[in-house]
């Protein structure tokens, strides 16, 4: 069974996972009123992929006969000045979810609780890929910086973003 403790701030991070599904989302709308559809799909997916991670969250919690306690949003911030600027505050909040996860696996490595800290590695090798991804993108927008050809080309790009299967790549149990 997980400590009070534990299960707390477990509980807190399906709040920070569901609420960066939130921001994603708020970007994906940003980006598809700015007709850059890509951009849009590159946020779309990264929506559902911070849902996944709060439901991992959410069973994990579950599996540890805890009690998963769900709580209020706040609303995300709904406009920016450019591309650029999305891609920094998203690579902002990446960084503040690595935090995150590192206070969980502090907290779990204090607590001795081996099984925690097994799952917790999933996510902390997730957020070095998460800030990897993102600024891929933002070393790419300066690349290209004013030139509407550059963001339309990288735009069509970022259109071919897929979901991938969680775990994609772990060894085979």
């Amino acid at each position: 069974m997980l400590s009070e403790k534990m299960q707390d701030a477990l509980n807190a991070q399906i709040n920070a996972e569901m609420l960066a599904s939130y921001k994603y989302l708020a970007m994906a709308a940003y980006f598809e009123a700015e007709n850059l559809i890509g951009f849009a799909n590159w946020m779309h997916v990264q929506s559902q992929e911070e849902n996944t991670h709060a439901m991992k969250f959410y069973h994990y919690i579950k599996d540890r006969r805890g009690r998963v306690l769900l709580r209020p949003l706040d609303g995300p911030k709904n406009d920016w000045t450019s591309p650029l600027e999305v891609f920094q505050a998203a690579l902002q909040h990446e960084q503040y979810v690595t935090g995150l996860i590192n206070n969980l696996m502090d907290l779990a490595i204090s607590e001795r609780d081996h099984a925690t800290q097994s799952f917790l590695k999933w996510f902390v090798d997730e957020q070095v890929e998460e800030e990897s991804n993102v600024d891929a993108v933002i070393q790419d927008l300066k690349r290209v910086g004013s030139s509407a050809e550059g963001v339309f080309f990288l735009d069509r790009e970022l259109a071919g973003r897929t979901a991938e299967a969680e775990g994609e790549g772990e060894a085979a149990e």
